[in-house]
């Protein structure tokens, strides 16, 4: 599917700022991106897009459900690409690199642990914070 029909098919108008915005997301699809972070990007390429527009733009999409909002550590909101399949998060708390990860058992476990205290599961985010292997090796010298 283009970025136009996908727009058109949330419902969302086509808009210079919203193919371009897309576009990012897309092109960094493995990457966790704040509102800051897409505003640098686009300067870098030589695009103008105002902070606010940007602010509107990416809560439009969470709420069309093209891009999944996370808040980890730090508080501050980052977006990824909502690929259509879940998966959990590992985060250094030094350098702040996120590692995506699916396990079966901890959805298995979590599906478990609803179940006994009369749940039914319908949406779920595990964030995991520790220190990453490269950071540990700097942590060493």
């Amino acid at each position: 599917m283009n970025n136009i029909t996908q727009l058109k098919d949330n419902g969302l108008k086509v808009t210079g700022p919203r193919l371009k915005i897309l576009d990012l997301f897309e092109t960094h699809s493995e990457e966790h991106l704040s509102a800051e972070d897409v505003y640098r990007i686009l300067l870098e390429d030589g695009i103008e897009i105002g902070v606010a527009t940007i602010y509107r733009v990416l809560t439009q999409f969470e709420q069309a459900g093209i891009l999944l909002r996370h808040y980890f550590e730090s508080g501050k909101a980052v977006y990824e690409l909502n690929k259509g399949e879940h998966h959990d998060h590992l985060v250094c708390v030094k350098c702040n690199t996120i590692t995506e990860f699916h396990n079966p058992e901890i959805e298995a476990l979590q599906d478990k642990i609803a179940k006994e205290n009369g749940y039914r599961v319908v949406d779920h985010a595990l964030y995991m914070y520790g220190v990453c292997g490269n950071c540990q090796k700097k942590e060493k010298h």
